[in-house]
């Protein structure tokens, strides 16, 4: 189907994320892994979809000038906006505790940003999910610390591991935006290429 429809361009998908490239496989995308180092900083007087926004821009923007004709790049951001605050990947043990505190018993939004650029265009959609826990005990936390290791999470928590079972109570959205792709939404945009 869609594999078909693109046969005749190249994407190109500049994440080093397990979960985003195993989205592409699961939707039976060709497509190659291209990475770069970016030093994710954004003007602190954006908020919620504009930092998604921007990261997911900076990322394609360090591939100016390097792509053929029928490529097409394709970069994304995610963050858990939180009490009117973004959550980013936890610093250490310690912040990623202190982050799954505050999403206790409280709702909070996770929001990507998919990036889409090409020599002549550069396009942008963003998703926003609404994920609601449960209270989440001391205990809880720790175990899901120790066991599953989510320093490389926006939010400190993946809603597919073991947390997301015992401690989310409801999601308003596309589920697998909180994974860290709205596939919905990226598969519609490659469809009306």
């Amino acid at each position: 189907m869609l594999k078909e429809k693109l046969k005749k361009y190249k994407l190109i998908l500049a994440s080093g994320s397990p979960r985003r490239q195993q989205f592409f496989k699961d939707l039976d995308l060709d497509f190659e892994i291209r990475l770069k180092e970016i030093e994710e900083v954004f003007p602190p007087e954006l908020k919620a979809e504009e930092i998604t926004n921007y990261l997911a821009q900076l990322k394609a923007s360090a591939f100016e000038g390097e792509l053929q004709n029928n490529e097409i790049l394709i970069t994304s951001d995610t963050i858990v906006w939180h009490n009117n605050c973004p959550l980013g990947k936890p610093k250490d043990h310690h912040d990623a505790f202190e982050i799954l505190k505050s999403l206790s018993n409280a709702t909070h939004e996770v929001i990507t940003s998919v990036c889409f650029k090409t020599n002549l265009s550069t396009n942008l959609i963003y998703e926003t999910t609404k994920v609601t826990f449960n209270a989440l005990t001391d205990e809880a936390i720790l175990y899901y610390l120790e066991n599953y290791k989510p320093y490389d999470k926006a939010g400190a928590y993946g809603i597919q591991e073991w947390i997301g079972f015992i401690g989310v109570s409801k999601i308003e959205g596309s589920y697998a935006n909180v994974m860290g792709m709205p596939t919905d939404k990226v598969y519609e945009y490659l469809n009306n290429l």
